[in-house]
């Protein structure tokens, strides 16, 4: 099932999503239908706030950056309560996009590697380095869990120049491809 994707103004993508347990009520068919909702909208991430839920959960498929880093060819991952240990490495700007502000684009600065500790779909536990495009996926939908948006990392002037788009999401006047929940006022 796809899910409709939670767009900027909703509170909910502003919140610290909360730890789960192996028990979490539907886990297993609400990672199905996020891969479901990723690709259908053309997203190469997705965390649960960005389809209502406030749960530390996020998936990734880097496996569109094979081309560049030939080592993402099957890269694809289910992160549950994850926790970045560490970023390093030298900052790199690349443009960034997300299912939540449609229509945005912007270049934003992150480190080169992230160190996290997460537990997979069985709960098994993993600390794992991930650098270049999938260590920059997993730290924008970890800033998901932490109830950041990506453009918080940009300047002043260009959150203003932005504005108009912004408020446009937040009352439903885009459009797009795949299902919104527009927030409500």
């Amino acid at each position: 099932m796809k899910y409709p994707v939670t767009v900027y103004g909703d509170p909910l993508l502003r919140k610290k999503a909360k730890s789960i347990d192996k028990d979490h009520e539907g886990l297993s068919e609400i990672i199905e239908n996020m891969w479901e909702t990723m690709y259908y909208s053309d997203g190469v991430g997705l965390a649960a706030p960005q389809v209502g839920m406030s749960i530390r959960l996020f998936v990734v498929d880097a496996s569109s950056g094979a081309d560049e880093e030939p080592e993402l060819k099957d890269f694809k991952k289910v992160f549950i309560n994850p926790e970045i240990i560490e970023t390093f490495g030298e900052e790199w700007e690349m443009n960034e996009g997300c299912l939540s502000l449609p229509d945005i684009r912007e270049n934003v600065s992150r480190a080169d590697v992230v160190r996290i500790k997460y537990q997979d779909e069985n709960f098994e536990h993993h600390e794992e380095e991930f650098k270049g495009y999938a260590g920059r996926i997993i730290q924008h939908e970890y800033d998901h869990l932490e109830g950041v948006l990506f453009i918080d990392y940009l300047s002043p002037l260009r959150k203003r120049l932005l504005k108009s788009k912004l408020r446009n999401i937040a009352t439903g006047k885009v459009k797009t491809h795949y299902r919104i929940n527009v927030p409500v006022k």
